[in-house]
């Protein structure tokens, strides 16, 4: 079998929290062995990584790709080579397509088209509710046999209790995995923007961040009650993060995901309308914004995602409060996140485990890891190189991203989804 060594790198090791020079052995997609940085031996295939970092591989967790119903702004194809170029090499799909994912039938085809056209590994959540309306969960049971990995239904929160508790109470009986969307829906439909200052000049309706805080503590007062497991998908206010304090203390299975404009960008950024920042929920304060990242340090927010939402241009070019929210976030998702190591308020063995082990952990995958006979899904990246961002150049169909024309440090090298280099690919650079 192929013997393929990957030398002279630097080893992010999310697990053990170690960043070391070394080598990487990959033999039948598996890593064989971790070795010193020039070993001796005889190999199949030598790559030098020249001092860069090695990690494992993103799981980007909460990427909407828009088969069925929207292929114009993303396809599995698309999504899947931005995927690759972005050092993402397992994409954790939403349901909020057209029509959701909501039955098997819906969710096999998914999965066909994904296994034909992308590159990285993909894996779809189903929606929990039919049609995502909130009144009756789906076939929970039979989802999961077709391989869903988690019910959600995205963005769109389930306003009635008494459903979302059996759900949750149905769930767990099957040891499945729900993501909620923490938010208060009465509070903030409607709105564009957090509330304060800035919203009040900008003339846009705003939402208070206690929205998210009582959409939490009703969802994790439910998941208390029915002893479910829960994600939830975005925890963005320093409102919100004591009572996740106080869920850890009591013991729930609960965990927190955020996305890496909110903690990269604050409601500052909106300026004068600027379309491709408008995000759902709202981007934040500098104060939440800045609680957020001590929060992510420090192990109370577990995952950090891109929330991959692709928009056309007749999406957003429209007012503000009339465009469509979300942004891409495939390809900017590790050098938006490695500002935060560049600041110095995170190390790059922490950011991986919000980027790769911890959402491998909650979904129950053997990814994330640098360990003997673990999945050979790698990252070669250069955290020091610095670029300006085009967004033209991205390889998602639609080009949404806020970060266009800003000032980025970390590019990706290479990427392996087991042990097959899927980036660059030959005819690319």
């Amino acid at each position: 079998m192929t013997r393929t060594l990957i030398r002279d790198v630097r080893l992010i090791d999310p697990e053990g929290g170690t960043d070391t020079p070394g080598a990487l052995l990959i033999q039948a997609g598996r890593i064989l062995d971790l070795l010193p940085p020039d070993p001796e031996g005889t190999f199949d295939e030598v790559i030098g990584g020249q001092g860069k970092h090695l990690a494992p591989g993103i799981v980007d967790w909460g990427v909407k790709v828009s088969e069925p119903g929207e292929r114009h702004k993303e396809s599995f194809r698309s999504a899947g080579l931005a995927a690759a170029a972005g050092g993402v090499t397992t994409i954790v799909t939403r349901p909020d397509t057209s029509p959701a994912i909501d039955t098997p039938e819906i969710l096999e085809f998914v999965a066909r088209r994904a296994a034909q056209d992308s590159p990285v590994r993909v894996l779809p959540m189903a929606a929990l509710t039919k049609g995502r309306d909130g009144r009756e969960m789906t076939e929970i049971a039979f989802l999961r046999d077709a391989g869903a990995v988690a019910f959600t239904d995205a963005d769109r929160v389930t306003e009635d209790s008494r459903v979302l508790s059996r759900a949750l109470t149905y769930a767990r009986g099957l040891n499945a995995l729900v993501v909620t969307h923490p938010q208060d829906p009465g509070l903030s439909r409607g709105a564009v923007m957090t509330s304060g200052k800035f919203a009040s000049l900008k003339g846009l309706p705003a939402v208070s961040p206690m929205a998210e805080r009582l959409g939490l503590e009703r969802d994790l007062t439910l998941a208390q009650m029915t002893g479910a497991s829960l994600h939830l998908d975005q925890v963005t206010t320093a409102a919100a993060l004591p009572a996740l304090q106080r869920a850890r203390e009591q013991g729930l299975d609960v965990t927190a995901g955020i996305s890496v404009h909110h903690l990269t960008l604050n409601d500052f950024d909106i300026g004068d309308y600027r379309t491709f920042f408008k995000l759902v929920p709202p981007l934040r304060s500098e104060e939440d914004r800045e609680a957020a990242v001590e929060a992510l340090a420090s192990g109370l927010i577990d995952t950090l995602g891109s929330l991959h939402s692709p928009q056309d241009e007749e999406s957003k070019r429209l007012p503000f409060e009339a465009a469509a929210p979300g942004a891409v976030g495939l390809q900017t998702l590790l050098p938006a996140a490695l500002r935060l190591v560049h600041a110095g308020r995170i190390d790059l063995p922490r950011l991986f485990r919000a980027l790769s082990l911890n959402p491998s952990k909650r979904l129950g995958l053997p990814t994330g890891r640098l360990a003997r006979g673990a999945p050979a899904d790698l990252v070669l990246f250069d955290m020091h190189a610095p670029f300006v961002l085009d967004r033209w150049t991205l390889l998602s169909k639609s080009k949404n991203t806020p970060f266009d024309g800003a000032r980025l440090q970390g590019r990706v090298r290479g990427t392996w989804v087991g042990g097959r280099r899927v980036w660059p690919q030959p005819d690319r650079p």
